[in-house]
């Protein structure tokens, strides 16, 4: 395991309990989360997206915040919904972004999943064509995104204010955010096709098949069938792999309080129908932090990624959350191979504990 990061699903709600309780507690939060996950050692910070719901939406605003607040994190969406996207918009926020960052988006995209709204996307005006369906135009939507950020002429040159003729290209651009692209899969099909597109690989807690074999079987088979595919499509290098879990070291009373109850029900995994079909949801890792160890040392997938998503409770706070990755990068990472990021120039993470609890507090 080469990295691990956060992935936060941005809820926020007035309710008993929540520490998140606006868009703006949702937004101002994340970026402080970053900058605690940096200063621990985590290697990455990423935001999922949902429209029509109490959740982080517009993700670019939100990314180019904290790529101002860090230096060294990674920042990235798990993922953005295509379907809701123009294109060449997106290409020059996403540019913007990673220029702020000096090269330290990773853009995780797909077509969507089950949402509040019906055809919320159609609401935006993106209707599929006649004969297409939303996949198809998430797709296509795609194809078109990667071919601007990686500088194709779009539109045709007006001679009489350029001087010149021919198509232009979408500005800014970034160099090399066109490797750092990543295709959210939910079955071992998508999984081959984002091979064949030369996209790196993002794999949730959810996959939208079931086989009946366990979660993390089923996943690693997914993740197989993606790198033939990425291979046998004829393209160089070796692409990333990332997979979620959530994972609850219980190390003190608070942990067990909020937590300690699930630990029995969310051992295992959980097979249900979503849009029609079966679905396996992969299981929860709740307990003693050399146990958890021990479980995702033996999880197939965890093993064959490259990059570990950690999906945090970011409605109980920032303190809250910088504290769980803390336990995490303390007690259950190194077990399964992981090196906290910054090592040479951040010895000790424990050293700026109190300033990360500082910056937390500042943060509700």
């Amino acid at each position: 395991m080469k990295r691990i990061g956060f992935l936060s699903f941005g809820h926020y709600q007035p309710v008993p309990g929540s520490l998140v309780r606006t868009a703006k507690d949702a937004l101002v939060q994340s970026i402080e989360l970053a900058v605690a996950a940096e200063e621990i050692g985590i290697d990455g910070a990423y935001v999922r997206v949902h429209h029509f719901a109490p959740q982080l939406a517009s993700p670019f605003p939100l990314l180019a915040a904290m790529a101002a607040r860090t230096s060294r994190v990674e920042i990235g969406t798990g993922v953005l919904d295509m379907r809701y996207e123009n294109p060449l918009y997106m290409a020059e926020e996403a540019a913007a972004v990673d220029l702020i960052s000096n090269g330290r988006l990773q853009l995780g995209i797909s077509r969507g999943s089950p949402e509040t709204a019906l055809r919320g996307s159609e609401a935006f005006g993106y209707v599929p064509a006649e004969g297409s369906t939303d996949a198809d135009d998430a797709r296509q939507r795609t194809a078109v995104f990667r071919a601007a950020i990686t500088g194709a002429g779009i539109a045709s040159a007006n001679p009489q204010t350029t001087g010149q003729t021919g198509l232009l290209a979408i500005q800014p651009q970034s160099p090399g955010l066109g490797e750092r692209i990543w295709w959210g899969s939910g079955t071992r099909a998508t999984a081959r096709w984002t091979g064949e597109q030369g996209m790196n690989l993002m794999s949730s807690t959810l996959l939208t098949e079931d086989t009946g074999v366990p979660f993390d079987e089923l996943q690693a088979e997914q993740i197989a069938i993606y790198r033939d595919a990425w291979t046998s499509t004829g393209h160089s290098g070796s692409p990333r792999v990332s997979v979620s879990r959530s994972i609850m070291p219980l190390v003190n009373d608070t942990d067990r309080y909020y937590f300690g109850v699930r630990a029995q029900a969310d051992s295992k995994d959980q097979v249900g129908h979503l849009d029609g079909g079966l679905a396996r949801f992969g299981r929860s890792y709740i307990g003693e932090p050399d146990v958890i160890a021990a479980e995702l040392a033996a999880d197939a997938a965890v093993q064959e990624a490259d990059t570990l998503l950690i999906t945090v409770p970011n409605q109980l706070g920032v303190e809250y959350n910088a504290h769980l990755l803390e336990s995490i990068a303390l007690h259950v990472a190194p077990a399964i191979g992981w090196k906290r990021g910054g090592a040479e120039a951040e010895p000790s993470a424990s050293a700026h504990q109190d300033t990360i609890m500082e910056g937390a507090r500042a943060g509700r």
